[in-house]
């Protein structure tokens, strides 16, 4: 893999915001391109700087797609010495003393902390953003930038494709999808499209699924240099129809990958891991997944419903440190796609519940 894996937006103020300690036990549910665990881990091995000892803290770093641990053995980013056992049966080795991958979804995180003999950590670190790596590699099927299958499984051992539900789910039920996840006012007349285009043939590829979201056939870009080195080809997409693709597989994505349900899990499963003055920091990238952790870190809860006490003291089990950084202007003239990021981070307080 020689192409950029992904670029931590706000990579600084994020590590700030975890106040990470060098015996510190942290997790970083995203690993992706690995910037944010190695940020984590130089952050601890700095704090140690002075001890004899060095750092004793731990990092477990989450990512259900092996093509992020692949890329980071491959680029040598994370020292190996291991006695690496299967990662397709969730059993990864220990790659050195302060860090531990675990290639699962992250809405098993407490699982996982009980598999590891883990009560209570430090902080931990969720970065929403889908990864370069996605949008860039078209055989994903993530991106309407090229012909390819419509895939979308973050992990590909197993579940529903794009695909699958394109052509299986109802007409009300991909008209919900549409609506929900993409936010499109028209996802009643998209949904009465597909339906009727899946019944003269299956919906299958990125390119079918764009001719009908656009109402005409898609083009092929023309220039032979256009067809990537790995066979595929790019789409000639005109930039008005975009905005309106990009909602499309937003939709698709979060349905296949479950991805509103499994952050919901996720951060249950942080409140009662954290421990007093324990950090929570996450980045989102759209409005669904910020409202949700805009309200659960204001109340503790998932309705986002603020609880007082007698006297009108509101009841929550966080102190908001940050309510939504956004990147700075030089940021993302560097990283564009930092342009829709939003960093909110918590400490926990000394109460249960």
């Amino acid at each position: 893999m020689n192409e950029i894996y992904h670029i931590p937006a706000m990579l600084r103020e994020t590590i700030q915001g975890l106040n990470i300690q060098p015996n510190g036990l942290y997790v970083d549910v995203t690993f992706g391109g690995g910037g944010h665990s190695r940020a984590i881990l130089e952050a601890m091995r700095q704090g140690a700087k002075g001890n004899r000892q060095g750092a004793k803290g731990k990092l477990y770093s989450f990512d259900q797609d092996l093509d992020a641990y692949r890329n980071a053995m491959e680029s040598n980013r994370f020292a190996v010495e291991s006695q690496t056992a299967s990662l397709l049966d969730h059993s990864p080795g220990s790659l050195s003393d302060n860090w531990q991958f675990v290639h699962s979804n992250f809405r098993y995180l407490r699982n996982f902390m009980d598999y590891y003999g883990v009560e209570q950590i430090d902080g931990l670190l969720a970065d929403l953003g889908v990864s370069f790596h996605h949008f860039d590699c078209p055989e994903r099927g993530f991106s309407f930038r090229f012909s390819a299958p419509l895939d979308m499984r973050m992990n590909q051992t197993g579940g529903k494709t794009a695909t699958d539900i394109l052509n299986t789910y109802s007409e009300e039920d991909l008209a919900r999808v549409l609506y929900i996840y993409g936010e499109l006012k028209n996802s009643r007349q998209l949904a009465k499209k597909i339906v009727k285009a899946r019944e003269k043939k299956a919906i299958e590829r990125t390119e079918e699924l764009v001719s009908l979201v656009m109402g005409r056939p898609v083009k092929l870009l023309d220039a032979a240099s256009q067809s990537l080195d790995n066979g595929y080809k790019e789409l000639e997409i005109p930039t008005g129809a975009k905005k309106e693709l990009a909602k499309v597989f937003q939709a698709l994505r979060i349905e296949v990958n479950d991805e509103m349900g499994a952050l919901r899990e996720m951060l249950l499963a942080a409140k009662d891991l954290l421990k007093p003055e324990g950090r929570i920091a996450i980045l989102t990238y759209h409005s669904l997944e910020d409202r949700i952790v805009k309200n659960f870190l204001r109340s503790g809860n998932l309705e986002g419903i603020i609880e007082k006490d007698f006297y009108g003291n509101i009841l929550t089990p966080f102190q908001v440190i940050e309510k939504g950084l956004t990147a700075s202007e030089e940021e993302v003239e560097r990283n564009p796609r930092a342009r829709s990021a939003k960093l909110r981070v918590a400490e926990r307080l000394d109460v249960r519940g």
